[in-house]
Protein backbone atom coordinates (compact mmCIF):
# COMPACT_ATOMS: atom_id res chain seq x y z
CA UNK A 1 0.00 0.00 0.00
CA UNK A 2 1.65 3.28 -1.07
CA UNK A 3 1.30 6.58 1.21
CA UNK A 4 0.29 9.72 0.23
CA UNK A 5 3.25 12.01 0.74
CA UNK A 6 0.56 14.09 2.79
CA UNK A 7 -0.53 11.57 4.60
CA UNK A 8 -3.98 10.04 4.63
CA UNK A 9 -6.45 12.10 2.31
CA UNK A 10 -9.61 11.29 4.12
CA UNK A 11 -10.48 12.35 7.92
CA UNK A 12 -11.66 10.68 11.07
CA UNK A 13 -15.30 10.71 10.06
CA UNK A 14 -14.75 9.07 6.65
CA UNK A 15 -12.29 6.12 8.78
CA UNK A 16 -15.24 5.31 10.77
CA UNK A 17 -17.87 5.06 8.27
CA UNK A 18 -15.95 2.59 6.10
CA UNK A 19 -14.41 0.49 9.26
CA UNK A 20 -18.12 0.35 10.57
CA UNK A 21 -19.00 -1.57 7.75
CA UNK A 22 -17.06 -4.31 9.19
CA UNK A 23 -19.16 -6.18 11.65
CA UNK A 24 -17.06 -6.73 14.81
CA UNK A 25 -18.03 -8.95 17.79
CA UNK A 26 -18.79 -7.23 20.95
CA UNK A 27 -17.23 -8.54 24.30
CA UNK A 28 -16.62 -7.17 27.73
CA UNK A 29 -13.08 -7.68 29.55
CA UNK A 30 -12.98 -8.08 33.13
CA UNK A 31 -10.45 -8.48 35.72
CA UNK A 32 -10.72 -7.92 39.45
CA UNK A 33 -8.51 -5.07 41.22
CA UNK A 34 -8.23 -4.00 44.54
CA UNK A 35 -11.45 -6.26 45.49
CA UNK A 36 -13.44 -4.69 42.95
CA UNK A 37 -14.75 -5.48 39.73
CA UNK A 38 -13.91 -4.02 36.54
CA UNK A 39 -15.13 -4.01 33.09
CA UNK A 40 -15.09 -3.16 29.30
CA UNK A 41 -16.81 -2.99 26.33
CA UNK A 42 -14.69 -3.77 23.37
CA UNK A 43 -15.29 -4.54 19.87
CA UNK A 44 -11.52 -4.91 18.55
CA UNK A 45 -10.77 -8.28 19.86
CA UNK A 46 -9.74 -11.27 17.98
CA UNK A 47 -7.73 -14.98 18.15
CA UNK A 48 -4.33 -14.32 17.66
CA UNK A 49 -2.15 -17.69 17.96
CA UNK A 50 -2.80 -21.03 18.34
CA UNK A 51 0.54 -22.04 19.81
CA UNK A 52 1.01 -20.79 22.40
CA UNK A 53 -2.63 -19.77 22.57
CA UNK A 54 -3.25 -16.04 22.44
CA UNK A 55 -6.05 -13.75 21.99
CA UNK A 56 -5.96 -9.87 21.58
CA UNK A 57 -7.68 -6.90 22.67
CA UNK A 58 -7.33 -3.06 21.50
CA UNK A 59 -8.37 -0.91 24.64
CA UNK A 60 -8.23 3.58 23.97
CA UNK A 61 -5.80 4.53 26.26
CA UNK A 62 -8.03 6.92 26.82
CA UNK A 63 -10.16 4.30 29.03
CA UNK A 64 -10.61 4.63 32.48
CA UNK A 65 -11.08 1.03 33.14
CA UNK A 66 -7.83 -0.20 30.72
CA UNK A 67 -5.88 0.60 33.56
CA UNK A 68 -7.34 -1.02 36.04
CA UNK A 69 -7.01 -4.35 34.22
CA UNK A 70 -3.58 -3.60 33.03
CA UNK A 71 -3.24 -3.56 36.96
CA UNK A 72 -4.47 -6.77 37.89
CA UNK A 73 -2.32 -8.53 35.14
CA UNK A 74 -4.98 -11.03 34.05
CA UNK A 75 -8.61 -10.64 32.46
CA UNK A 76 -11.40 -12.99 31.26
CA UNK A 77 -12.49 -11.86 28.30
CA UNK A 78 -16.70 -12.42 28.20
CA UNK A 79 -18.41 -12.75 24.54
CA UNK A 80 -21.60 -11.35 24.74
CA UNK A 81 -24.76 -13.12 23.54
CA UNK A 82 -27.30 -11.35 21.05
CA UNK A 83 -29.65 -10.69 24.25
CA UNK A 84 -27.01 -8.86 26.38
CA UNK A 85 -27.27 -5.36 24.54
CA UNK A 86 -27.81 -4.09 27.66
CA UNK A 87 -25.24 -5.60 29.27
CA UNK A 88 -22.70 -4.04 26.68
CA UNK A 89 -24.61 -0.64 27.18
CA UNK A 90 -23.41 -0.42 30.25
CA UNK A 91 -19.94 -1.79 30.66
CA UNK A 92 -19.42 1.03 27.43
CA UNK A 93 -20.54 3.73 29.94
CA UNK A 94 -18.88 5.87 32.41
CA UNK A 95 -20.63 4.34 35.22
CA UNK A 96 -19.30 4.20 39.11
CA UNK A 97 -20.17 0.29 39.73
CA UNK A 98 -20.98 -1.65 36.38
CA UNK A 99 -21.58 -4.43 38.13
CA UNK A 100 -24.47 -3.22 40.17
CA UNK A 101 -26.83 -4.68 38.04
CA UNK A 102 -25.20 -7.53 36.81
CA UNK A 103 -24.92 -10.98 37.93
CA UNK A 104 -21.60 -12.82 37.66
CA UNK A 105 -18.57 -15.18 39.20
CA UNK A 106 -15.57 -15.82 39.59
CA UNK A 107 -13.66 -17.28 36.68
CA UNK A 108 -10.10 -19.92 37.22
CA UNK A 109 -8.18 -16.71 37.65
CA UNK A 110 -10.52 -14.98 39.81
CA UNK A 111 -11.62 -12.19 37.04
CA UNK A 112 -15.60 -11.82 36.33
CA UNK A 113 -17.57 -14.08 34.14
CA UNK A 114 -20.64 -12.65 33.26
CA UNK A 115 -23.80 -14.53 33.20
CA UNK A 116 -25.42 -15.72 30.57
CA UNK A 117 -22.78 -14.83 28.01
CA UNK A 118 -21.73 -17.17 24.87
CA UNK A 119 -18.50 -18.56 26.10
CA UNK A 120 -15.36 -16.87 28.11
CA UNK A 121 -11.57 -16.86 28.08
CA UNK A 122 -9.25 -16.47 30.81
CA UNK A 123 -6.31 -14.90 30.32
CA UNK A 124 -3.01 -13.17 31.71
CA UNK A 125 -1.38 -10.33 30.46
CA UNK A 126 1.61 -11.75 27.87
CA UNK A 127 2.07 -7.79 26.33
CA UNK A 128 1.57 -4.74 25.68
CA UNK A 129 1.85 -2.81 22.06
CA UNK A 130 1.26 0.76 20.96
CA UNK A 131 -1.10 1.28 18.41
CA UNK A 132 -1.62 4.58 17.91
CA UNK A 133 -4.41 5.91 20.03
CA UNK A 134 -5.31 2.45 21.83
CA UNK A 135 -3.01 -0.43 23.23
CA UNK A 136 -2.85 -3.51 21.63
CA UNK A 137 -2.82 -6.17 24.94
CA UNK A 138 -1.64 -9.91 24.19
CA UNK A 139 -3.01 -12.28 26.45
CA UNK A 140 -1.51 -15.76 27.28
CA UNK A 141 -4.94 -18.04 27.64
CA UNK A 142 -5.35 -20.41 30.56
CA UNK A 143 -8.54 -21.26 30.07
CA UNK A 144 -11.98 -21.28 27.87
CA UNK A 145 -15.32 -22.41 27.95
CA UNK A 146 -18.37 -22.56 25.89
CA UNK A 147 -21.35 -21.50 28.39
CA UNK A 148 -24.20 -21.82 25.51
CA UNK A 149 -25.09 -22.51 22.18
CA UNK A 150 -26.89 -19.40 20.69
CA UNK A 151 -26.22 -16.06 18.72
CA UNK A 152 -23.13 -13.46 19.27
CA UNK A 153 -24.12 -9.59 19.70
CA UNK A 154 -22.22 -8.22 16.94
CA UNK A 155 -21.86 -4.46 16.29
CA UNK A 156 -22.36 -3.28 12.63
CA UNK A 157 -22.46 0.55 11.32
CA UNK A 158 -23.00 1.91 14.30
CA UNK A 159 -25.30 -0.18 16.28
CA UNK A 160 -26.02 -3.41 17.68
CA UNK A 161 -27.09 -6.84 15.57
CA UNK A 162 -27.59 -9.84 15.58
CA UNK A 163 -26.36 -12.73 13.63
CA UNK A 164 -28.60 -15.35 11.59
CA UNK A 165 -28.02 -18.73 9.96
Amino acid sequence: MSEHPDGPTFDSAKYRQVLGHFPTGVTVITAITDGTPVGMAIGSFASLSLDPAQVLFCPAKTSSSWPKIQAAGKFCVNILSEDQEDVSRVFASKADDKFAEIGWRRSGNGSPIIDGVLAYIDCDIAGVLDGGDHDIVVGAVNDLEVRHEGGPLVFFRGGYGRVTF
